[in-house]
């Protein structure tokens, strides 16, 4: 399958790939189904919550702060994506009848549905009807989804590093802009919005992220974002940007009412685009669950890999009810998991209980909410960015050095690009159009799946006599190279 390199890479990243053997307990059990002594458990999953916390946060930050919502709304928006991704961590790890991979996999809001639901923000009218019709686009993906399941985890064949990397490539420079904004100030209609001193705070928190990377090691170093925001933020107290309103107005104790900034509403372009994002949501789990597979020794086969789609499009059907997002599986755990070696489905279970019960304490919730904008967009730079460049990770497996798969790059990525660079560039079109259109990763995606199909799969002939990659020395034009390039694909 396409996603075969992804696995070996991943054993590759994390130096030897896993012996098998069980860390504690019962050594007859697969390390997978392991149980682990309480504490040990409990700071193995807290530390898998540290490593995904900023990236489960910052989908409803984007979207909530497009809507315009207050401090206490943005909490609540906070709060609840909390506690979906704690619920679809839940039915991923644990299970239910033929839902669950049943292996380690954290679950939460995907970035790639962030771009697309900006969109439908822009194109909504009424902001107040945004959330809503954003939700009931996403009731409908994850259904759709759920029935698909089986018989997407046969067409995986469709989705080769081509396009799964030109897609992920999107998603992280579709999100760039946001970043960007951020790092400005937290009112664009302001006077002082990209003064130096909000510019100042977003280059202190890059600065710190980026030695933390560089000089830490460990767990110190997975949590480096998250720790770059709370450094940040304390700067940023005598810069006066810091509102700690939102943790004095929030409960101890509360729950995500069902359907809070009202009931779904079904708008077909919405549906449409996120639909797509479903696509493109499932072919990153479907990479992610073969590879964690093989990291456990637990290789994902196509019932586990339907297992797992299940709950993943379940958990995003299911997410609105309690007014959160897409949900889908967390890559960045699955390095935390070669790294430490710690297998145990029930460690990362344990540690969706954390999600679960932060996203029923709003003043935890509301933490995020004290950190400034600036802030914010000074690590965005790194967690968008590094979403670009893992896109540029699978496409150097792509085999670029051919024409056809060149073109498809080239061409995916320009159409996927114009909504950045030109946002009226489809300004003619209806409305209902523009939710789609104004979506690059959409637009991206479908753009690398008609092409792949086209140059890959439609008359594949010429296949090669179209190389373009420089001869190494030595190389005889007709003969080695032709054979490098046939097996690239």
């Amino acid at each position: 399958m396409a996603a075969k390199p992804q696995v070996r890479n991943a054993i590759d990243d994390a130096g030897t790939a896993p012996d098998g053997a069980a860390l504690d307990g019962d050594r007859t059990k697969h390390p997978v189904d392991e149980t682990l002594p309480p504490l040990k458990m409990a700071t193995s999953g807290l530390q898998h919550v540290a490593a995904m916390y900023a990236g489960v946060v910052a989908p409803p930050l984007i979207v909530g702060a497009a809507v315009g919502l207050s401090g206490t709304e943005l909490t609540f928006l906070t709060g609840a994506s909390l506690f979906t991704a704690g619920l679809a961590t839940f039915l991923q790890t644990l299970g239910v009848w033929k839902i669950g991979a049943r292996l380690p996999f954290v679950n939460g809001v995907t970035f790639a549905g962030v771009a697309p639901m900006l969109a439908i923000v822009d194109t909504t009218k009424d902001k107040t009807d945004a959330l809503p019709v954003i939700f009931g686009a996403i009731i409908v993906a994850g259904l759709l989804g759920f029935i698909a399941a089986p018989w997407f985890s046969r067409l995986v064949r469709f989705f080769p590093p081509v396009v799964t990397g030109t897609v992920i490539t999107l998603i992280g420079v579709s999100l760039l802009p946001v970043a960007f904004g951020w790092a400005q100030g937290p009112n664009p209609a302001a006077d002082d919005y990209g003064a130096t001193n909000y510019l100042t705070l977003a280059g202190i928190t890059l600065v710190i992220v980026l030695l933390l990377r560089r000089f830490t090691r460990g767990f110190l170093k997975q949590v480096a974002v998250l720790v770059g925001l709370v450094l940040g933020t304390l700067i940023a107290i005598p810069f006066g940007v810091t509102d700690f309103s939102p943790v004095k107005e929030a409960d101890i104790v509360g729950f995500p009412n069902p359907f809070h900034f009202g009931a779904p509403q079904f708008a077909l372009a919405a549906i449409i685009s996120m639909c797509v994002v479903m696509l493109v949501s499932m072919t990153e789990s479907t990479a992610d669950m073969l590879a964690l597979g093989e990291i456990v020794e637990r290789p994902a086969d196509e019932k586990t890999i339907a297992a797992g789609l299940r709950a993943d499009t379940l958990g995003s059907a299911l997410s609105p009810l309690f007014n959160g997002f897409m949900c889908s599986a967390f890559a960045q755990n699955i390095g935390l998991v070669a790294m430490t070696r710690i297998r145990s489905r029930f460690v990362v279970a344990c540690g969706g209980g954390f999600l679960v019960l932060m996203g029923l304490s709003p003043v935890a919730a509301s933490l995020i909410s004290v950190v400034p904008r600036p802030v914010l967009g000074g690590a965005g730079v790194v967690l968008f960015g590094s979403v670009a460049a893992s896109g540029i990770q699978t496409l150097v497996k792509a085999g670029l050095e051919k024409d056809n798969n060149v073109l498809i790059v080239a061409v995916s990525l320009a159409v996927g690009i114009i909504p950045i660079t030109e946002p009226e560039f489809y300004h003619a079109f209806p409305e209902t159009a523009k939710i789609i259109l104004d979506s690059g990763i959409s637009t991206g995606c479908v753009a690398a799946v008609v092409l792949n199909v086209l140059f890959n799969h439609l008359g594949r002939g010429n296949d090669e006599d179209t190389v373009t990659a420089p001869m190494e020395p030595g190389d005889e034009i007709s003969g080695t190279r032709a054979a490098k390039a046939a097996h690239v694909h």
